[in-house]
């Protein structure tokens, strides 16, 4: 779901869980769903420079290099929204061939094609937590586009419930389109998840009752199942309408445009358009990725509350996520190098770049360190001490630190922020 920071352990413990990815799931499972300065700005240290480890002492913020890293990060942001929509029409048309027709070999590519999608998404949550139009409180599309967990009884049917969902409820809901997605979306409850990234994915893979793999619902069921053709036509419109947001993300940070998103961040003073900046990751590192999608799961031993449990892919969810900070940082994002806050922080203390590096480049190799199935290291009969849970509870604590890193970057460049 949007983020649930505020939630906090001993209230996720009292909640009751939804039964959507484990194998001893329930119909009826329910869940409670989470200054001036005279330095030539040529003479800034880059990145390599900055992470020589020196002491030296720190400098005035070059405010010259402050605007290229704010004008940077909205090509950035642009750049990857763009690479995010790309790979969703890939997606998309992948579903449509599946879906004339059906067979185990469509269904297949149609689902990588939702792993490579997944993969362009992840690093954009880097870019959220401070209002911008990915979540703004009005007209943010988050909830509509990577809501989670999700009750899949609310979608289709699910074990012990063969007529449960939207899907197989043509009396109730007697056209499925995205007028009536869309207005169904969290209706009466968070976890009333109707569009979005995992919606598609739980219609792609079915439940996951399995402890070795993902879901494994069969290409039948868009044949000759009950409901089939209701349950096609609502994976179709849920993919259309994952690109209609995607391409409204892409038109916010257009910089071809003067009325929209990026004109107004771009518009900020400074210290308030670095602040969003850092927000956003520094909120990603701990509150949000460390908390909500790992620290949940891994202290409740809730496969529930794993993010993509449906296809397994949680594990490189997370990379992706610790890898959309580490883009932040250095400045690298699809086709686009631009000079990331990691030059900024170097221009007034190297020996602190050095430490944001090192803390970003861990944040990926430690989240690539968990052993897929993230889910794998959930089970009550997994100790503490094996190493895939291990890895888990290492990665938590590193972009827990992390967040440490980046706040402190913020203090150094004098701009205040405020993260979980």
């Amino acid at each position: 779901m949007r983020t649930r920071i505020t939630r906090t352990l001993a209230a996720i413990a009292a909640a009751t869980l939804l039964g959507a990815c484990s194998a001893d799931t329930t119909a009826d499972t329910t869940a409670d769903t989470r200054a001036d300065t005279t330095a030539d700005p040529a003479d800034a240290p880059t990145s390599d420079a900055a992470t020589d480890g020196s002491d030296a002492p720190a400098a005035a913020r070059d405010d010259a290099l402050a605007r290229e890293v704010v004008e940077g990060y909205a090509d950035g942001v642009h750049a990857s929204y763009a690479a995010s929509l790309t790979s969703a029409q890939a997606m998309d048309a992948a579903i449509d061939a599946f879906l004339a027709a059906p067979t185990e070999d469509t269904l297949a590519a149609a689902r990588q094609a939702w792993l490579t999608a997944r993969d362009d998404y992840g690093p954009t949550e880097a870019f959220r937590f401070y209002g911008g139009p990915i979540d703004d409180e009005e007209v943010g599309v988050e909830g509509l586009v990577n809501a989670w967990p999700l009750d899949e009884a609310y979608i289709d049917y699910v074990d012990g419930d063969a007529e449960a969902g939207i899907v197989n409820d043509p009396e109730g809901t007697p056209e499925i389109t995205a007028d009536v997605l869309l207005g169904m979306n969290e209706l009466g409850g968070e976890a009333n998840v109707a569009t979005g990234w995992h919606a598609i994915e739980f219609l792609l893979w079915g439940q996951d009752l399995s402890e070795e793999g993902p879901g494994e619902r069969p290409a039948s069921d868009y044949v000759d199942a009950p409901n089939a053709d209701r349950r096609g036509q609502y994976l179709a419109v849920a993919s259309d309408l994952l690109l209609a947001h995607l391409d409204g993300l892409v038109a916010a940070w257009d910089p071809a445009a003067d009325d929209n998103y990026r004109a107004e961040f771009l518009a900020l003073d400074t210290d308030a358009a670095l602040a969003n900046i850092i927000t956003g990751i520094g909120e990603l590192s701990r509150g949000e990725l460390a908390g909500e999608r790992m620290s949940v799961a891994y202290f409740e031993r809730s496969q529930e509350d794993e993010h993509s449990c449906f296809s397994d892919n949680t594990t490189a969810d997370i990379v992706g996520n610790a890898e959309g900070i580490r883009r932040v940082i250095v400045g690298e994002y699809p086709d686009v190098t631009v000079p990331g806050l990691i030059d900024l922080v170097g221009s007034v203390d190297a020996g602190l770049a050095a430490e944001l590096l090192a803390a970003a480049t861990d944040g990926v190799a430690d989240a690539a360190a968990i052993p897929a199935p993230f889910d794998a290291h959930l089970r009550e009969d997994v100790a503490d001490d094996d190493p895939g849970r291990a890895a888990v509870l290492a990665a938590i604590t590193t972009l827990e630190d992390q967040a440490d890193v980046i706040v402190a970057g913020a203090a150094a460049l004098g701009v205040d922020v405020a993260v979980s």
